[in-house]
């Protein structure tokens, strides 16, 4: 099994390799790795007490955030090195006050992972939620290095309850701190005790949002006290049902943040649309449909919509739909979202909708129209608090 891992990294970096020839994401991820151990000498070189974070991308990052700032003030005098594997969690975050150093994770090879742990030296790891590269595992554990997972969530789909070889390397975590209890039994069944359920640390994040006066003077002009659909990281099967509808239904105000900038022109040919970017306060006025073309604005977005369509659910899955709810906002969604306990949570509580049509999506906004706001707010704050939780068992 552990020829078997190894080439399969090899072969997922040869595949990095081929598709950066013609791919933008593929070709930064390479070029962000490259020269990083000499960077990383640099910098560490006159540092002790090096405590390393690790996300895999901008949602891991969203829960890895209220821990970073929350150990910061419990720890001010430690080093935090924050390190992404993608180019969307990297790229968006590099110029992050959040961390003190902010790289790329080299690729998981033996080889890799000596030599990263050997000139970080950390005096702890912390890996947020799916992340386990299983050099780096076995490399921390020889050098008795602290190893945390947080904010875990394990499937049953998983190679670690599948395979007994890749389901012991996970006893080289120090402690876990579960999302939920199916996670714990999971590991339970393969014999490990050493977690704490703690929840889901993005419920602190969204709640930090709300209490975070970020106001955009041009959104609060677009909005005009109209009823306002937020339609957050789309893709383009969503937005061919949005669009629809959006013809259909021209008396409400629309703002479409896409989750990729590639489909914009098909967004405005289809919408008649005004990109944020060419906005201003008169021609702000003359139009129901707002296209966000800018990075990072979405959480702060919400706050203006009486609704939220959350895109990603025709595709891999569902993108946050928490940023929406902890402004009282009902969510609609595609169809993949059984994989986030919170989609199925405000499911059950009818403070979201998922659909596989148009017809229900017409539908869906119809039943969340009169939603009660206080439902999703009560449930954001009922489910907060794995911050704190995780903070005082971490040493």
């Amino acid at each position: 099994m552990k020829i078997i891992y190894n080439i399969g990294i090899w072969l997922y970096i040869l595949a990095i390799h081929l598709s950066s020839l013609f791919n933008f994401k593929a070709k930064k991820w390479i070029e962000g790795r490259k020269n990083i151990f000499k960077k990383l000498i640099q910098i560490t070189k006159k540092n002790t007490d090096i405590v390393w974070f690790h996300c895999a991308s901008l949602g891991e990052y969203e829960q890895g955030k209220p821990i970073i700032k929350a150990y910061k003030l419990k720890f001010p005098k430690h080093k935090i090195l924050l390190t992404f594997f993608s180019p969307s969690g990297f790229e968006t975050k590099k110029r992050s006050i959040l961390a003190d150093w902010i790289f790329y994770l080299p690729a998981d090879t033996k080889a890799n992972a000596k030599k990263f742990i050997k000139i970080v030296n950390p005096i702890k790891v912390i890996f947020i939620k799916y992340e386990f590269w299983l050099n780096y595992i076995t490399e921390l554990n020889k050098e008795n290095i602290p190893f945390y997972s947080v904010s875990t969530v394990f499937r049953s789909e998983q190679i670690f309850f599948k395979f007994k070889w890749f389901g012991k390397k996970l006893n080289h975590v120090n402690h876990f701190f579960l999302q939920d209890k199916k996670s714990a039994l999971l590991l339970e069944n393969i014999g490990i005790k050493n977690y704490t359920i703690t929840g889901d640390t993005r419920f602190d994040t969204v709640l930090a949002n709300t209490k975070e006066e970020v106001i955009i003077p041009l959104l609060k002009r677009f909005i005009k006290n109209e009823n306002t659909i937020v339609c957050g990281s789309t893709w383009p099967k969503d937005e061919k049902l949005l669009t629809q509808y959006i013809r259909n239904h021209p008396n409400k105000k629309y703002i479409i943040a896409p989750h990729e900038l590639n489909n914009i022109t098909y967004l405005k040919e289809q919408t008649n649309a005004l990109l944020y970017s060419n906005a201003n306060k008169t021609n702000i006025l003359t139009n129901n449909v707002l296209i966000i073309d800018s990075i990072g604005m979405l959480s702060n977005i919400y706050k203006y919509g009486d609704l939220a369509y959350i895109g990603g659910g025709f595709d891999s899955g569902i993108h946050n739909i928490l940023e929406a709810a902890t402004f009282g906002l009902p969510v609609v969604f595609g169809p993949n979202y059984h994989k986030f306990n919170e989609a199925v949570d405000l499911i059950n509580y009818n403070a979201a909708i998922s659909i596989s049509n148009y017809k229900e999506l017409k539908l869906g906004i119809e039943m969340l129209t009169n939603h009660n706001k206080s439902t999703s707010l009560d449930y954001i704050k009922n489910n907060s608090g794995a911050t704190s939780k995780i903070l005082k068992l971490i040493d």
